[in-house]
């Protein structure tokens, strides 16, 4: 259930940046000034350091997991997501059951992505330049240089600016939205099923995740 965009596109491959944008999207390396005007410093003010953690061999896998678990701070629009990823069934919910997805949905994520850290094989990212969407909305592309001379694959963040502040809130990743290829499988539950049954499956996929990796998230 919930099948990610990566396991149709080339699995494991673009674990580099999924990981940098989900995962650690809290990192402000960047001089705060600049990064506040500037999409594409953000994106590799979160990207590098993931790549330097990826790399990290000499480090427990665990202990590697968690620092990319500490390292999210709210720098990723996780409700704009979350919003994006149920559709219109969001406006349907009310304040706590959109809490409750969101919070749910946000820890699917960080586990999904953080149990595929040891399958990072040194791929390196380029960035491609920005593109203005509107005037609150950016577009920064990248590519994961692929070894043996192989096509690139092509990843690009979608942000939008927040009293001064980039955040992303989607990544597309050859041409497949994550955000759109949730909400398709979110529909088909919630129509057949229920939003209950699609926040309970959900929990349940996610508690198995965090049971498997051994680094639990802060429960409030």
């Amino acid at each position: 259930m919930y099948t990610k965009p990566e396991d149709r596109v080339s699995p494991m491959r673009i674990l580099t940046v999924i990981v940098g944008a989900i995962i650690v999207a809290a990192i402000t390396t960047a001089p705060p000034a600049r990064a506040a005007h500037d999409p594409t410093e953000v994106v590799k003010a979160l990207v590098n350091p993931v790549l330097q953690i990826l790399a990290d061999k000499t480090t427990p896998l665990k202990d590697r997991q968690q620092k990319l678990r500490d390292l999210v701070n709210g720098n990723f629009d996780f409700v704009a997501m979350s919003r994006s990823a149920l559709g219109r069934h969001w406006r349907d919910l009310n304040d706590q059951q959109r809490d409750d997805f969101t919070q749910a949905f946000t820890a699917f994520l960080q586990d999904s992505y953080l149990s595929r850290i040891q399958d990072y094989s040194g791929q390196q990212v380029n960035f491609r330049g920005q593109t203005q969407i509107d005037a609150a909305n950016y577009e920064v592309k990248t590519n994961i240089n692929q070894p043996g001379g192989k096509v690139p694959i092509q990843v690009n963040y979608t942000l939008r600016q927040d009293n001064g502040k980039w955040l992303i809130y989607d990544v597309t990743v050859a041409n497949i939205s994550i955000a759109a290829n949730y909400r398709n499988q979110f529909n088909r539950v919630i129509n057949n099923q229920g939003f209950d049954t699609l926040l309970a499956d959900l929990r349940k996929k996610q508690q198995g995740l965090e049971e498997q990796l051994g680094t639990p998230h802060a429960h409030d």
